[in-house]
C-alpha cells in the first residue's frame, strides 16, 4: 500500500512537471495550429517578393517555418503568436536554423501587436479572422506592403494575385493550396 500511495505522488508530480513544462496561451489561439508544408511556406515567399532588407512580419507564426525562410534570404522576420508553446518551438527551431540572432519570436496577441515596420505580412489563420484583421492592416501599414495569406482570402478586398500549388483540378483537396496577394494602398 505504501509503494501505491508513494507510485501515485510520484505520478501526480510528474503529470503537474509536464503541465508547467507547456505553458498555456493568455486567451484561446483564433485558430490550430496546423504547420505550414514547406512546399507552402516557399510559395508564400515567392508570392510575397521576399529579398534582404524586407520586413516580414508572419502573425500566427506557429513553429516560426515562415520567419526562418524569411530570415534565410536576408528579411528582418519576426513572428507572432498567443501559445507560448509555439513561440517556445519556434525559438528552438531558429537555433537550429542557425537564424536566432537575425529572427525575433513574440508572445502577442496579433490583433493588439505593433507590426507597422512590416514590408511583407504573412498570413495562415481562417477567412473570419483574415476579415476582422483587415481593418488594422489598412490602417497601420505603410502603403505598398505586401499581405500574403495561405489558403483564406478577405472578403471582398479582392487580391491582386492568386495562385494555386498541387493539384490544381481539385480545389478542395487537400493536395492543393491557395495563395492571395495583396497591396496595401494609398491612404485616402
Amino acid at each position: 500500500m505504501r509503494l501505491l500511495n508513494c507510485l501515485a505522488v510520484s505520478a501526480a508530480l510528474t503529470v503537474a512537471a509536464l503541465a508547467q513544462e507547456a505553458p498555456k496561451p493568455k486567451r484561446t489561439p483564433d485558430v490550430p495550429f496546423v504547420p505550414t508544408t514547406e512546399e507552402a511556406v516557399q510559395a508564400m515567399i515567392k508570392l510575397a517578393g521576399v529579398k534582404a532588407g524586407d520586413v516580414v512580419y508572419d502573425l500566427g507564426c506557429g513553429d516560426g517555418r515562415i520567419v526562418i525562410a524569411a530570415a534565410k534570404l536576408g528579411a528582418k522576420a519576426v513572428g507572432i503568436d498567443i501559445d507560448p508553446q509555439r513561440i517556445k518551438e519556434a525559438n528552438e527551431n531558429a537555433k537550429k536554423a542557425g537564424v536566432e540572432n537575425v529572427v525575433r519570436f513574440e508572445e502577442n496577441d496579433l490583433f493588439k501587436a505593433d507590426f507597422r515596420e512590416a514590408t511583407v505580412v504573412t498570413l495562415f489563420l481562417l477567412s473570419t479572422v483574415n476579415m476582422k484583421l483587415r481593418p488594422k492592416l489598412l490602417a497601420e501599414l505603410k502603403p505598398g506592403t505586401r499581405v500574403v495569406s495561405n489558403t483564406f482570402d478577405m472578403g471582398d478586398w479582392k487580391p491582386e494575385k492568386e495562385i494555386t500549388i498541387g493539384n490544381e483540378d481539385d480545389e478542395d483537396s487537400f493536395l492543393s493550396h491557395r495563395f492571395f496577394l495583396w497591396t496595401v494602398p494609398a491612404k485616402k
